[in-house]
């Protein structure tokens, strides 16, 4: 469930290190160190989730998150150093949707901005099964299911996460090394290896549109064949 992250963060490295995580989870990004640039960034209405560090250096981070909230309900995940237990409930309180604390996981991140996007759109009632190729395709990440031309497709846990990833940006290539870290959420050494099996597997159960769908990208990976319906 890809979307546009905005990462409001003082710290350009940390800035930097989860826009790396975030584009190879699908998401569009950008970012900002600044306080009063997120608000002009969120006013301009193109952001689906934005991380917010509360320490900014021009505007108090709970200012920007007030504002935030007050402003259309776009969902916040606040990551900060503030780990006092107060600090954390005064966020939410104020409407934040998740916290993480500082030290953190780029990866445990970038599944608590997929699960707050899946809230939010669920609650605005966009949990619509995603279709491609005017309803070929259809797959509906909550509850479990692909659907290839009305047939249920039974994929294992490894098909199942390879065919979500690629269908979360259609026509994006994804790199072996990018398809490790999106369906088994980390580095996996020896793990790239198997991809290619994987996918002939996935292929194979996708019938003789297989290599249409998942279609290779000689010398760099793999890529969805299908456009997403509007």
């Amino acid at each position: 469930m890809a979307g546009t992250v905005l990462v409001v963060e003082d710290e350009k490295a940390i800035r930097d290190l989860l826009r790396r995580y975030l584009e190879r989870a699908g998401h569009g990004v950008l970012t900002t160190g600044s306080g009063a640039e997120a608000l002009r960034l969120l006013e301009a209405g193109d952001v689906d989730l934005m991380v917010l560090d509360l320490g900014l250096p021009d505007l108090d981070g709970i200012d920007v998150l007030r504002a935030a909230r007050a402003g259309g309900g776009t969902p916040v995940l606040v990551l900060t150093a503030r780990d006092a237990l107060e600090e954390r409930l005064q966020g939410l309180r104020l409407g934040a949707d998740d916290y993480v604390t500082k030290p953190f996981s780029p990866m445990e991140v970038v599944l608590r901005v997929r699960a707050v996007l899946q809230r939010a759109r669920g609650q605005n009632g966009a949990g619509d099964p995603a279709s491609y190729g005017g309803g070929r395709l259809r797959i509906d990440e909550p509850r479990h299911e692909a659907v290839l031309d009305g047939e249920r497709l039974d994929l294992t846990p490894t098909e199942w996460g390879m065919l979500v990833a690629l269908a979360a940006v259609p026509g994006r290539v994804y790199s072996r090394y990018e398809l490790v870290n999106r369906v088994r959420g980390y580095e996996f050494a020896g793990y790239e290896r198997t991809v290619d099996s994987h996918v002939k597997n996935l292929r194979h159960k996708l019938g003789p549109a297989g290599s249409e769908i998942v279609q290779t990208v000689l010398g760099v990976g793999y890529r969805l064949g299908l456009g997403r319906d509007p």
